[in-house]
């Protein structure tokens, strides 16, 4: 019984360091560009002030959009908040942060859920049409860092 409980815990030690190992290069590859690349992930409603502060931040503290390439990758309730109809403060957030390269991502699975059309939404999403937590992988195996305030 010993031996499994061994061979349990080499092989959760094992995927950790593998894991860590991943990351670590991703962060490698992202600083030997010069440049960061990061992915915001947003689904709740409550906190889309805060995560829009945060790039907000984020670009004031790298010196700019041309040190940093931000996504923000948005699904679940969260994704209401930047409809057509949205308060002109996020309007204007999200305009000037498509203009300064930020890609926005909205979920297809959210947007079918709730009957939302890419129409809908503010302009400058895309729709990640195999879902939000699918984009934001691939963005990962990209190199992206993850941040969800």
């Amino acid at each position: 019984m010993m031996d499994r409980r061994n061979m349990l815990s080499a092989a959760v030690a094992a995927l950790g360091a593998l894991f860590a190992n991943s990351r670590a290069q991703a962060a490698t590859e992202s600083a030997a560009s010069g440049r960061l690349k990061v992915v915001y992930h947003l689904n709740e409603v409550d906190k889309v002030g805060f995560v829009l502060g945060n790039i907000q931040n984020h670009y004031d503290g790298v010196g700019g959009p041309d040190h940093v390439t931000i996504a923000l990758v948005v699904h679940g309730p969260a994704l209401r908040a930047f409809g057509s109809n949205a308060a002109q403060d996020i309007k204007s957030r999200i305009g000037h942060f498509s203009k300064a390269g930020l890609e926005l991502a909205a979920c297809g699975n959210t947007m079918k859920a709730m009957n939302i059309a890419p129409g809908d939404l503010l302009p400058g999403f895309v729709v990640a049409d195999k879902g939000g937590v699918v984009r934001i992988a691939e963005l990962q195996s990209h190199g992206y860092l993850y941040i969800r305030p």
